[in-house]
This record gives structure tokens, sequence and C-alpha cells, in this order.
């Protein structure tokens, strides 16, 4: 399967499903809040600083992250969801 390679610092972040019911009840896709976090499938080769210095990315790929539910562009690519987001947006990784 061809991927979809980020570009510099971003990450391509596979979004999590979320939960469609609460307590037997199914939400209408209007109420569910927005995901905030997924797993890393691809990762860019990092930003270049002005030295022309490449600056590497902290998350690897497998790594499941969290971010803010507006940050990034959303993609759907073969059916699936995904994020690109830049690094720097990202708010922590899970160990």
């Amino acid at each position: 399967m061809n991927l979809l390679k980020p570009l510099g610092d971003r990450v391509l972040v596979k979004v999590r499903k979320e939960e469609e019911k609460v307590g037997g009840i199914v939400l209408a896709s209007n109420a569910k809040e927005k995901p905030t976090s997924g797993e890393v499938i691809a990762v860019g080769a990092g930003a270049v600083d002005y030295n022309g210095k490449r600056m590497p990315i902290d998350v690897k790929v497998g790594n499941v992250v969290w971010y803010d539910k507006y940050s990034g562009t959303s993609i759907k690519y073969d059916g699936d969801e995904y994020l690109v987001i830049r690094a720097g947006d990202l708010l922590a990784v899970e160990d």
C-alpha cells in the first residue's frame, strides 16, 4: 500500500475512532467530540533551522500522540481518516 509521506516537520497521524455510544444511546455525529489522539503512521524529515541544520522530530512511527482538537489538516485516504499536523503542535506522546 502506498502511504502518504509528510514533508518537513509534519507528522501523519491515524485518527482514533471515538466511541459512538454513551450509556446505550447512539450519539448524532454533530454531538460527538472531535478525536484528540491517534497513532503516528509517518514522520517527515524535520524542519531546517536558520543554519541549514535538520531538526529531528521527537516522535516516531507507532507512537500514540495527543493534540488539540483543532490542530492539523484532516485527510481521508484509502477509506481511513488521517491528520497531518506539525510536530510542534503535538501536546503529548504516550510511553
